[in-house]
């Protein structure tokens, strides 16, 4: 008995994620859940510069900013709630001092600039197609900072847009890096503050609006991480206790899967020495002066220099 539809995934046949690659993750809090999985395993990446970022204007303003080079200026902020902010970044990245907060975001933008530049891959996960737009700048702002709700007109994207966003993204990232495997997801959590139609409607909405750009041939891909929460987990156990977000067995899922299309199984026994070694590095002994949990912590040391011989730059 089949109790279980499953969605049919194929391996890559260029371009895998090795440790030689270089890995930019950018877009919602979904960016996270896999980027804590490269980071578990030791991949060079790194992910949201500028924090969260929810809809693909604000992706697209990062990523023009980063290339075009540009330099923030207290002009470019504002305080609110003891707080400096910028409507380009989220809350994270908030300081009190404007000059800290300033030179904050320009090392993110040289940072993303020199990262647009050197990975291998891209991934940029979209959460909404819902977008606020800042009445008095007229322009869509990333976050809202908790600035008065009447400050803002809250819009729908139309796929059009989305996918004019899209484009320009591509175009942008290929002026300057030109071999890089850009892949396109959509989060799984569902954003019901907007409502349970509105929601479908933005997801819909976003997954059209990617399949007008995705082009296999041109390094343009789609990972279906939505339609595997929503087709094959079909069931409240694999979300966390906000009945929104993706749980931990869920997030794992979703990884098994992305591993078996965009991990090259060459790296497979050097991941399980990370694997051993991280699992180690978390083990709670009941005596930590025993000879059997010092002789263990010896062969995680042998462990290590083993690995940095294969690949240098691990630190654990």
């Amino acid at each position: 008995m089949k109790l279980q539809t499953t969605i049919t995934l194929q391996a890559q046949q260029h371009n895998q994620i090795d440790y030689d690659s270089s890995i930019f993750l950018l877009g919602s809090c979904f960016v996270e859940n896999i980027g804590h999985k490269l980071d578990y395993f030791k991949f060079q990446n790194l992910q949201n510069p500028f924090g969260i970022l929810f809809q693909p204007i604000a992706i697209e303003k990062l990523i023009t900013n980063a290339v075009n080079e540009k330099e923030y200026t207290e002009g470019d902020i504002f305080f609110h709630n003891e707080q400096w902010h910028s409507f380009d970044a989220h809350s994270k990245l908030s300081q009190a001092s404007n000059q800290d907060f300033i030179a904050d975001l320009n090392k993110q933008i040289n940072l993303t600039a020199k990262q647009l530049n050197n990975s291998s891959h891209i991934i940029i996960t979209l959460g909404t197609a819902w977008v606020y737009r800042h009445i008095n700048t007229d322009a869509l702002v990333a976050n809202c900072h908790k600035v008065p709700q009447k400050k803002f007109l809250k819009e729908l994207l139309t796929v059009n847009e989305i996918t004019e966003s899209l484009q320009s993204i591509v175009e942008l990232i290929r002026s300057v890096n030109k071999k890089a495997s850009i892949l396109f997801t959509v989060s799984p959590v569902r954003h019901l503050k907007d409502g349970f139609v509105e929601n479908t409607q933005s997801k819909a909405h976003l997954i059209a609006g990617i399949h007008q750009v995705v082009e296999p041939r041109h390094h343009l891909h789609y990972f279906p991480s939505y339609e595997i929460i929503m087709d094959e987990l079909r069931d409240y156990r694999f979300y966390a206790e906000d009945m929104i977000h993706p749980n931990q067995t869920a997030i794992n899922y979703i990884w098994e899967k992305f591993k078996s299309v965009w991990i090259s199984k060459g790296v497979s026994e050097i991941m399980e020495a990370v694997e051993f070694i991280q699992k180690g590095l978390h083990h709670k002994p009941f005596n930590p002066n025993s000879k059997a949990h010092l002789q263990f912590l010896q062969k995680l040391e042998e462990q290590k220099v083993q690995l940095s011989l294969k690949v240098p730059y691990f630190k654990f």
